[in-house]
């Protein structure tokens, strides 16, 4: 039975681990290479093979990823919504939904897409490609896209895998490629997040990718009575802002009268206050009730190596820098053995119908004789090969048409060839300073793509909201001695408090009794209340407390109550039938006398004892005995 078990935990063990692994590597976690999810690398991927400059249906579309992608249309759908509303790589046609509002896109059969110029230019290259096979071995898939963008953060991607999550925000387009000629230069940059949203922002505590930014609504304030909110927060539509708005008017945070949305393609909400709010009083209620303000953290881990890694901002783009380079590099390398084969072809082809080498065929009986002809006729001019000549090139020269032949144009041919050269000089001069090249390029991609895409969210400083400070005080809290019961459903009693849902009250009973508690509706207080007042959960209430148990033993504690949780109730007295005689809050509670229980033959009747040398306890503790006598009488000395 123990070899079972322990068969059974590794099993399940390996398992686990293989399963924990795909999800974190090949499906939550995006890589930092391409900065894409594998369903999004699968779906640019597909749009490529489909690109014939039209428009595509999403169904189309998804149909096609599912030969890539394991996991069925409907994931496809949504990562395409969503890769296509971030408006970098997908152009859309149709309904695709909204991230202002929250309205879902149309059905996948109504709406089309295709690939942007910036996504042709910048993520796809065939010949400089690593492939790997799709998951049933019928299709090469791309292992990465050879992007030549910081793709990670300019889209922002949130991932939730076994053991770990990811959310990189998004950045601005411009930015990123104007830090990414900064680092190149060697000079400093600072990057911050940019919400298509756009809102305010609050960067303090961003700290480079592994804090959070505080992210506020836009709101126009025309008059004491006017507010319209024209820009939401990173995250928050505009059905959710409104839902938020109305969940605080109900618990009584903020006062309003009306809010109607009449948002279009732009934001438009606005607020009506009652009489006697004013706009003034009510932003920072906005702001510290509603998603008016968010907070939206950043925790950056990507794929590097196939393993995950936790990440800076400033690190992944000198990553993205690096791969641009790289790529830049062996493009241009590649582009150089493409000019060196066309130059060496020519050279060849100048050489055989220039110097009539074709000619030395005619004689010949066999193929062998042929080609044996075109390598002795070629042979002699060696030294103005661009490389030695192998047989793919005697065999390229053979088929060679007559037509062609006899329109060779001596002079067009040394154009093309003095075409190449300088296109292969201008190439070499290129890799000869990559830095510099790498620069151009991104220059080039910021002229022509970076004019419509400048910063939406703007960068600015809060005052952080205090929300007690700014709570209303707007219930009214009524104790009435003769039933026991507090609360804002209790009508009439000698005492009253005016409390925000922020206050505390404190009251302590004469059985021992004490809890904490906000603006209930009504609550019970057993026995007879000895203090109630207003309770600052920050500074506590120091008490000296003297009771007696159900013994009628006498004792006394110093107590500091601070710490509680709201409503639970709390003991001052250890064990049942107890009662509290003195509940001081003098610094010196001074001397008390105590008469003690009269027995036969008891000669000592009564006695003193100095409360100040009573140390600081816990209120649950027993405290200290003030006689050896039970106590029937007690009363403080003045």
């Amino acid at each position: 039975m123990r070899k079972s078990t322990s068969g059974l935990e590794r099993l399940m063990e390996r398992n686990f681990l293989e399963y924990a692994s795909y999800v974190i590597v090949d499906r939550a976690i995006p890589a930092l290479r391409d900065g894409l999810k594998p369903v999004q690398r699968r779906l640019l991927h597909t749009l490529f093979e489909m690109n014939d400059g039209r428009f595509h249906k999403v169904a189309n579309v998804i149909g096609e990823t599912m030969k890539l992608h394991p996991h069925g249309d409907a994931s496809i759908g949504d990562a395409l919504i969503v890769l296509a509303n971030k408006d970098y790589f997908i152009e859309k046609q149709g309904n695709f939904g909204s991230l202002t509002t929250g309205h879902r896109a149309a059905a996948a059969r109504y709406i089309e897409c295709r690939l942007t110029p910036l996504a042709l230019e910048t993520l796809y290259n065939p010949e400089l490609t690593e492939w790997a096979d799709s998951y049933d071995g019928r299709k090469q898939e791309p292992v990465h896209l050879p992007v030549k963008l910081p793709v990670a953060l300019m889209l922002g991607t949130e991932g939730i895998a076994v053991g770990m999550s990811t959310r990189v925000l998004p950045h601005n387009f411009v930015e990123l490629l104007e830090a990414q000629i900064k680092h190149l230069e060697g000079k400093p940059f600072e990057l911050y997040p940019d919400f298509p949203q756009g809102g305010l922002m609050d960067v303090a505590e961003y700290d480079d990718g592994r804090g959070r930014v505080k992210v506020r609504a836009r709101i126009e304030s025309k008059g004491p009575k006017d507010i319209v909110i024209r820009e939401v927060p990173y995250g928050v539509t505009t059905e959710s802002l409104v839902a938020s708005i109305e969940a605080a008017a109900q618990k009584g945070k903020i006062k309003v009268t009306s809010i109607q949305d009449f948002t279009t393609d732009r934001v438009e909400i606005q607020i009506g206050l009652p009489r006697g709010v004013t706009a003034e009083e009510t932003l920072p209620q906005l702001f510290a009730y509603t998603d008016c303000e968010v907070n939206a953290v950043s925790n950056i881990n990507l794929i590097h190596d196939r393993h995950p890694s936790e990440m800076t901002v400033s690190e992944v783009l000198t990553a993205a820098t690096a791969a641009l380079e790289k790529q830049l590099k062996a493009e241009l390398e590649h582009e150089l053995d493409l000019l060196e084969d066309r130059r060496h072809w020519l050279t060849l082809e100048q050489i055989f119908i220039e110097n009539r080498v074709y000619k030395r065929i005619e004689k010949a009986k066999t193929s062998e004789a042929v080609r044996k002809a075109v390598w002795d006729g070629m042979e002699k001019f060696a030294l103005f090969f661009v490389r030695p000549m192998t047989d793919d090139d005697v065999t390229r020269l053979l088929e060679i048409r007559i037509r062609r032949i006899s329109a060779y144009d001596i002079a067009k041919y040394k154009r093309d060839i003095e075409d190449i050269v300088a296109a292969i000089k201008a190439v070499k001069t290129k890799l000869r300073n990559m830095k510099k090249t790498t620069i151009r390029y991104i220059e080039d991609i910021l002229d022509r793509f970076g004019g419509a895409l400048s910063r939406r969210t703007e960068i600015t400083t809060f005052e952080a909201v205090d929300k007690k400070a700014v709570a209303r005080q707007d219930s009214k809290v009524t104790f009435d001695p003769e039933s026991g019961f507090i609360g804002t459903a209790v009508k009439s009693g000698p005492r009253s408090f005016t409390m925000s849902d922020y206050d505390r009250l404190l009251a302590i009973s004469d059985d021992g009794t004490y809890r904490i508690f906000g603006p209930e509706e009504k609550l019970l207080l057993p026995g007879k209340v000895m203090h109630l007042e207003r309770f600052d959960p920050e500074a506590g209430e120091h008490f000296t407390v003297v009771y007696k148990d159900r013994d009628k033993m006498c004792f006394g504690k110093r107590i500091h109550i601070h710490k509680f949780i709201k409503g639970r109730e709390y003991r001052l007295i250890k064990g049942p039938r107890g009662k509290v005689a003195l509940l001081l809050q003098d610094d010196k509670p001074g001397r008390v006398h105590l008469t003690y229980v009269r027995k036969p033959r008891q000669r000592v009747n009564e006695g003193e004892f100095d409360l100040d040398i009573l140390t600081p306890t816990s209120p649950s503790a027993l405290g200290r005995r003030l006689a050896s006598k039970p106590v029937s009488r007690i009363k403080r000395i003045r």
